[in-house]
């Protein structure tokens, strides 16, 4: 039996909690964060009060619980780690659990630029170590037949489409509190889109993915002063096949939207991940909600480390998609400048 290390409990730490409750492992250490002195306190935060990691170990059966990331990856007893903590410190917490000896499951994005991506992939390998990353679309039952169809070449995708729209002037997160940090619509939301994009034109072989790439177009404007990041984005990546791959998106948007749309030779697919639904030529059928397809993830990563296979997302597997977030950040820095934004630094 796997004993579990959960770092961070806002949404995403508590749907893996709550996916992990009943299968065969302990759910060991969650770790919280403790507030910095320069922290205000007019507004309460999510992970950064050390009564809200004490009420979240007790409703999940946590052994144990702390504030200190030290002391929980120190536990010899922990052999698993799931990080869930910001975006931001993804690629430093993935990289340090790497180093003691954790089979590590790191959520969606990896990291926040390429280079920690690439780190944090080598580091895995040079350890002999698991790592899985939280990519949610290439989990969802109703996809996974398509993929294997172009893969067996029964069935070519020639447009994809994905859209995340939300309003987000004020920084408060899908629990309803505000959080201490700052989203990214290029290295978190578009992560989303343009992996499952690339996922999908190629088959699911991402091993190929990156050189089916023949061009990458992008319109990512300039720094909104009130909340200090770019607002918006259009992204589009042409194919050697001459296939689309196109994610849109802004934090401007009065309307929520969250979907993705495949175009083939034999179907359209539609999968709305908000209504939970996919529509295609034989009309609209429910499909698992977000949580639910969500919580096949940790399970699966455990399996993957208890039979010592590859995770159904494993590290290197979404490197293609950093790469092309990349090109964008190129871009981007060369019109802008090259500067820090708001929970990503400059490397």
């Amino acid at each position: 039996m796997r004993n579990v290390c959960t770092i961070g409990h806002g949404m995403m730490g508590s749907w893996h909690s709550e996916a992990l409750r009943g299968a065969d492992c302990q759910l060991h250490t969650v770790v919280g964060r403790p507030k910095p002195a320069t922290e205000p306190t007019a507004e309460p935060t999510a992970g950064r009060r050390p009564e809200s990691t004490e009420e979240f170990a007790a409703r999940y059966g946590y052994k144990k619980w702390t504030t200190d990331l030290e002391e929980a990856l120190n536990d010899p007893e922990i052999d698993v780690v799931i990080i869930a903590g910001p975006s931001e410190t993804h690629a430093d917490m993935a990289i340090a659990s790497l180093e003691h000896g954790k089979h590590t499951l790191v959520e969606i994005p990896i990291a926040m630029n390429l280079e920690d991506a690439e780190r944090v992939v080598a580091t895995a390998e040079e350890r002999g170590l698991t790592l899985g990353v939280v990519h949610p679309m290439r989990f969802r039952e109703v996809r996974i037949p398509v993929a294997e169809r172009v893969r067996r070449g029964e069935e070519r995708v020639s447009h994809v489409h994905g859209r995340f729209f939300i309003h987000r002037l004020q920084n408060v997160g899908a629990t309803g509190l505000q959080r201490t940090w700052t989203d990214n619509i290029l290295w978190h939301h578009t992560t989303h889109l343009i992996d499952f994009g690339l996922w999908m034109v190629s088959g699911g072989d991402m091993r190929t993915a990156e050189d089916r790439i023949r061009n990458v177009y992008s319109a990512y404007p300039p720094i909104e002063p009130r909340t200090g990041i770019p607002m918006e984005l259009v992204l589009v990546v042409e194919t050697v096949d001459d296939q689309t791959i196109v994610c849109t998106g802004s934090y401007y948007a009065h309307q929520r939207i969250y979907d993705m749309l495949v175009v083939s030779d034999r179907d359209d697919y539609y999968v709305d991940e908000l209504t939970s639904t996919m529509t295609t030529s034989d009309g609209m059928r429910p499909i698992p909600s977000e949580q639910e397809n969500a919580e096949l993830i940790a399970p699966e990563f455990l399996d993957a480390v208890e039979n010592g296979r590859e995770p159904a997302v494993p590290g290197w597997s979404v490197l293609p998609a950093m790469r092309v977030l990349h090109r964008v950040q190129e871009d981007w820095d060369a019109k802008h400048g090259k500067q820090t934004l708001p929970g990503r630094p400059v490397t």
